[in-house]
């Protein structure tokens, strides 16, 4: 993992990290908050409301994070927050390098599918998905990632890729962050 932390370290001299969570934010045994504790390089977005799902909050939260930042952003969203990242990234209104979406969030369940992207995203990006997700289908994981035109990385059956899944410091899903800092560099989607 040393290895790793380091290509990471290195590459936030390039990028700006940001952790967009879903609802309710992600909490203390979330992936995503190990991760912020881990490297002190993640910005995290932040709202008033994280109990109601309202696709434009999260987008202007987004938006108000990256608005002071030069350097241009690599998301990793996760469940509301992948979506509202993937919004972002169609909108081509900020800098986006690259998208990291752990278990999208079906946008149907939140009558999101309107602003939700059908097209390519236009950045490399990564669709981490399980086969027991109670929040997207595996079949409707496999589709949002066509028509993103990102890479699909299927973990079988592991929920919905939270602490109750029991993903805490998850070192695999920053070997595959890694992976897509290596293909945004090499500037291939």
């Amino acid at each position: 993992m040393h290895e790793v932390d380091a290509a990471l370290s290195e590459a936030s001299a390039r990028y700006s990290f940001v952790l967009v969570p879903g609802l309710y934010d992600s909490g203390p045994e979330h992936w995503q908050t190990h991760w912020q504790a881990r490297h002190g390089f993640w910005q995290r977005i932040a709202q008033r409301d994280w109990n109601t799902a309202d696709i434009e909050r999260w987008i202007g939260a987004i938006r108000r994070l990256l608005g002071p930042r030069s350097r241009p952003a690599i998301l990793v969203g996760h469940s509301f927050g992948a979506l509202a990242s993937c919004c972002l990234a169609a909108d081509r209104s900020h800098a986006i390098a690259g998208l990291m979406v752990v278990a999208p969030a079906e946008p149907s369940r939140f009558e999101a599918e309107d602003r939700v992207p059908t097209t390519p995203l236009g950045v490399p990006a990564v669709v981490v998905a399980s086969h027991n997700d109670p929040v997207m289908r595996f079949p409707r994981a496999v589709h949002w990632a066509g028509a993103w035109q990102a890479e699909l990385v299927d973990l079988g059956e592991a929920g919905h890729i939270n602490a109750e899944a029991g993903f805490g410091p998850w070192p695999y899903g920053l070997r595959i962050l890694r992976a897509l800092v290596a293909r945004v560099d090499a500037g291939t989607g």
